[in-house]
């Protein structure tokens, strides 16, 4: 091995260079030697690792094996034993710097663990992806489990390096960081923030890729496309994406649009405002126009014969509309709207259907639709909603009602 050593510097001396300048160039040229050969290894290896994976990925069903290549795992292992082979000959190359071996025996045990670091990743990478085409796991937030995975693995990997570097025992290293524990929790509290919200976002059931929410604090309205360690990224319905912290999620409210979309309908929940002076009793004349309304005319028959009947068993006076029983236009609307709804073709008849008056305001009195379409795409139903709103706003003065409108300048003008 001595011979190997000093061979190109026996015969630089022999030729009469000096010996520091023959030190040198041997050195140098060992070092070249060694670099070839660590390539030539580094080329050989990887291509007959990738070959063999490819050639046993074609013949699994799985895709475990297809998504290692793609995130380059056999590529990464291929670099070990070229670096196994410098560790074992660098100190050959430097038998005469004896004060450049440490450097240099440092730094690739220092590079040692950036290539297990990067191994790890491809892996975990790996499994990731594989996760996310199970149907259990895909909804999952996996990324950020891989996430404090590797946040741990670099936090080892780097007090490793410091060890190293320093000569300090990694034991004694990792012992001499409690007393700064404190300063290290105020630099990763938000990583720190960011993994519990994970964990209970995930234990809790709390929200799940592709889920719809809606999060005014942050301006989010869409789908979920990705949870995170730190944060969630939401696709707003315009394409734009907004980043949500992602223990905002469990620390602020926000709505989660799930329960509906796994529901059997979507509601519908909006109101007409009528106008308060163009409610009135209906008299008979009256009710017999309505009559012939189809959707509601067996109801105004029987329920005219109703009140005429108790009018007539009680004596009413019935020359003041005010006595006795009386139907009103606003009424009879109500149970028109009600009828209209329970007969539409795109309302869930199984889910509530309701036509409520709500509490009199300074702009009229409410009429609120409270139902659910069965077609839960929005285009849909902003379709239907509109369909049904179309058709009883141009509904409402059949039945000699208005509906409110804060008044503009060409009512004044007309007036």
């Amino acid at each position: 091995m001595n011979s190997i050593k000093h061979l190109l510097y026996n015969y630089l001396v022999s030729l009469g260079l000096s010996e520091t300048v023959s030190e040198f160039l041997n050195m140098l040229a060992l070092a070249i030697a060694l670099f070839i050969i660590v390539f030539i290894v580094d080329f050989i290896i990887r291509k007959i690792l990738i070959q063999i994976f490819t050639q046993f990925a074609s013949k699994t069903e799985t895709n475990f094996d297809d998504l290692l290549i793609a995130n380059k795992v056999p590529r990464n292992i291929a670099h070990v034993i070229p670096l196994l082979i410098m560790l074992e000959f660098m100190p050959i190359v430097l038998t005469d710097f004896d004060y450049c071996e440490n450097i240099v025996e440092k730094s690739l045990k220092v590079f040692s663990i950036i290539l297990t670091l990067w191994i790890v990743r491809s892996v975990l990478n790996a499994l990731k992806d594989y996760f996310k085409t199970l149907p259990k796991l895909k909804d999952k937030p996996i990324d950020s489990y891989i996430q404090v995975f590797m946040i741990f693995a670099w936090v080892i990997g780097i007090f490793s390096a410091i060890a190293i570097i320093t000569g300090i025992a990694f034991i004694h290293f990792i012992t001499g960081l409690g007393a700064a524990s404190a300063v290290i929790i105020l630099i990763f509290k938000d990583t720190i923030l960011g993994f519990v919200a994970s964990i209970q976002v995930s234990i809790n059931n709390m929200v799940h890729i592709g889920d719809w929410i809606t999060f005014e604090k942050y301006g989010a309205d869409g789908d979920v496309i990705e949870i995170n360690l730190a944060t969630v990224k939401v696709q707003n319905f315009d394409k734009t994406i907004t980043t949500i912290p992602t223990y905002a999620l469990i620390s602020d409210s926000f709505k989660n649009w799930r329960g509906m979309v796994n529901s059997d309908g979507r509601r519908i929940k909006r109101s007409l405002s009528i106008k308060l002076n163009s409610v009135k009793y209906l008299s008979k004349n009256e009710v017999d126009k309505l009559k012939s309304i189809q959707l509601i005319s067996s109801y105004l028959e029987k329920r005219q014969n109703d009140i005429d009947g108790y009018n007539m068993s009680h004596n009413i006076n019935k020359e003041l509309p005010l006595n006795g029983r009386n139907l009103t236009n606003l009424g009879v609307f109500r149970k028109y709207a009600q009828t209209y709804l329970e007969q539409h073709s795109a309302i869930n008849k199984n889910m509530m259907i309701m036509v409520r008056q709500l509490a009199p305001t300074t702009q009229g009195i409410p009429l609120e639709i409270y139902a659910f379409s069965t077609d839960k795409r929005w285009e849909n139903y902003e379709y239907i909603m509109a369909d049904i709103f179309d058709h009883l706003i141009a509904a409402i003065p059949y039945f000699d009602l208005e509906v409110y409108e804060l008044p503009t300048g060409s009512n004044f003008i007309n007036a």
